[in-house]
This record gives C-alpha cells, structure tokens and sequence, in this order.
C-alpha cells in the first residue's frame, strides 16, 4: 500500500484541534476514583512456563468497577529487585496469551507486567481469560463499537480503567520500585499506553507505537480497516448515531491524553499504516505533554516504507536502547542451578 496520509513533512508538524468534551477531566477523574475504592490486587499465584530463566506469576486485580482482571507478572529468576517496571497492554483483539510469549523486557532486565484485554481474545494470539460483564450496552459486536452511544458505557472507557489500574497492580508487587513504572504498547496497546500516560501524573516513562484511537475522526475518514472500520460500519446501520459515536469518542481521544501526559516518551510510527493512519501518531507526539507546563523528553521514529507492523524489531531496538537511558532496568540476574 503506498502512503496515503498526509506528507511526511507536513505530519511533522501536524498539530490539530480536537474536540475535547468540557467535562473531559472531570469524566476521567470521577471515573478513576470510583475504580481506586478497593484494593487494587485480588490474587498473585506462580504460574509454571516452562522457562528456567524466568518466573511468572498468575495474576489477577481489580479493574473497572472492581472487575477482576488477569495479568502475568514476570522476572527475571534470581534476583529479589527492586526492579524497574513495564506494564505492556496488548493490540486489538488479543488476550494476555500464554506466560512465555512475551519475553523482550523480563530479559531486558525489567519486572514484566502483560494486562489482558477484558472482552477480547478471540481473533489473534493465544486468547484471553478476562469476560466484560458490562458489555450489553447498545453498539456493534466488536469492542470498538461496544457501547459506543454513550461513554459511560463504550468499552474503552473500562480498557483505559483497567490499564490505569494495571499500573496500581504492578507497584503493589514484591520486587518493584514503584517511581520506575513505564507504560508500554502496540495498536490498541499504544492507544493505552497513551492514555495511561494522560491519566497517571508520575509515570517514569511511555512508549507507544502505531497507536489505536488517536486523531479518531480524521482516521473514520481515511480507513475501513478494522478496528476503525467497525465502527464505520456501525454507523453505516445507525444512521443517526453519528453525533453520539463522536461524543463518546472523544473522551477517549489519544491526542486528548498526549496533551495531559509529561513522562518521557517515545513513538514509533509506519507511514503506510492504513490500520492506524500516521497523522494519529503525529498528531498526538507534537502536542505530546502541552498541558502540562513542562517540556518532556520525546522522540519519534517513523519508517516510510512499513505499515501497521511498523519498525517491527528494529522499533523494539530502539526503545530497549532508549528505555535503558531513561529507566535503568536494575540488577542483572544470575541463570539459576
């Protein structure tokens, strides 16, 4: 697919208005406090990998409405910590998966905390075991157009809950410094990330490639390609729908929490990406952390010939090095026996 967005000279300094509802924080404030009333850990189990080099541990907190939530919580094997963490969020459509899969930042040296996805699992990967009880609002079978005619009710008003509350269950593990907790995703993962970074002020440090749900109305307008293209297609029944799906997107709107957010940061964009259309991406790094009154460390990188994969491994290089810098991952292991 060439590129179809905008020029890449013109997306380095693409700076849009967005639309943000006047009850923007109060939405998310009241939203996050209702979340925080109970305790935030449920249950932490050891879980058997398979890996000698690693330990994992079953984990499941409290997310939206004290919906119990499973993680797996990783490190490396024989060092007691404190460590520096990642929480990781998953791209659309996926679940957690299996406790070996996702390996990059426990051998990096970090304390590894992977959330599952409540309501979604079934189309990628190795599935999910987190239901959403509160999915019964009006809107299309998928999750992005779950709920979709009030915000109260939209899907990504838990998701964003739970990954704000997945950052609480991380700093309430054994072996974590809690002032070194950095937010990390893909996609819909990205599209976390972001806001977690928005709504969670002494974050150390976000990385975010190809995200999900940023420059939304611009991205119903270049793309059918799901998720974005369910939604589409709602509205392509609902007729009259049109004006609620925009109000209720825009509390979850990336580029809304960019302009909250002052951890360091650091995107990654592919300009060919017809899932997710760069101009999100840029959109949401150059008014990254304006809010805030402070200036944040951030960088970009983009890749003119890759799509929604991105950089791939060499993005991952990249934030390693880069993550490295800004958040040292702590003690080197020993491999045990």
């Amino acid at each position: 697919m060439p590129a179809f967005d905008l020029p890449r000279r013109e997306l380095e300094r693409y700076r849009p208005d967005v639309q943000e509802p006047p009850d923007f924080d109060v939405f998310w404030r009241d939203t996050l406090k209702e979340a925080a009333q109970t305790d935030v850990l449920v249950s932490v189990r050891p879980a058997e990998s398979g890996l000698r080099l690693t330990q994992t541990w079953d984990v499941t907190f409290r997310g939206f409405a004290g919906d119990p939530v499973r993680a797996w919580y990783s490190r490396p094997a024989g060092v007691d910590g404190p460590l520096s963490a990642v929480v990781e969020y998953a791209g659309y459509g996926r679940g957690r998966g299996l406790p070996h899969e996702r390996l990059t930042w426990v051998n990096a040296g970090y304390a590894h905390l992977l959330m599952d996805n409540r309501g979604q699992g079934d189309q990628y990967g190795n599935g999910g075991a987190t239901p959403d009880p509160h999915a019964s609002a009006p809107g299309g079978p998928g999750p992005a157009a779950r709920g979709l005619l009030d915000p109260r009710d939209y899907h990504y008003r838990r998701l964003i809950t739970d990954a704000v509350r997945a950052v609480a269950a991380v700093r309430a593990l054994p072996g974590v410094d809690a002032s070194r907790v950095a937010a990390v995703g893909n996609s819909q993962g990205g599209s976390l990330a972001l806001a977690v970074a928005g709504l969670v002020p002494d974050l150390a440090a976000v990385l975010v490639t190809a995200p999900f749900l940023c420059g939304i109305r611009r991205a119903l307008d270049l793309t059918d390609a799901s998720p974005y293209g369910e939604i589409s297609a709602y509205l392509s029944v609902h007729r009259g729908a049109q004006e609620a799906a925009y109000r209720t997107l825009a509390y979850m709107e990336g580029v809304s929490f960019a302009r909250r957010a002052a951890a360091p940061a650091h995107f990654g964009v592919g300009l060919r990406d017809t899932v997710c259309p760069p101009s999100g991406a840029y959109a949401a790094f150059n008014r990254y952390g304006e809010l805030t009154g402070v200036d944040p460390r951030k960088e970009i990188h983009a890749y003119p010939y890759n799509g929604h994969e991105g950089g791939d491994a060499v993005q991952v290089r990249h934030q390693l090095d880069w993550l490295g810098e800004v958040l040292e991952p702590g003690p080197a292991s020993s491999p045990p026996g």
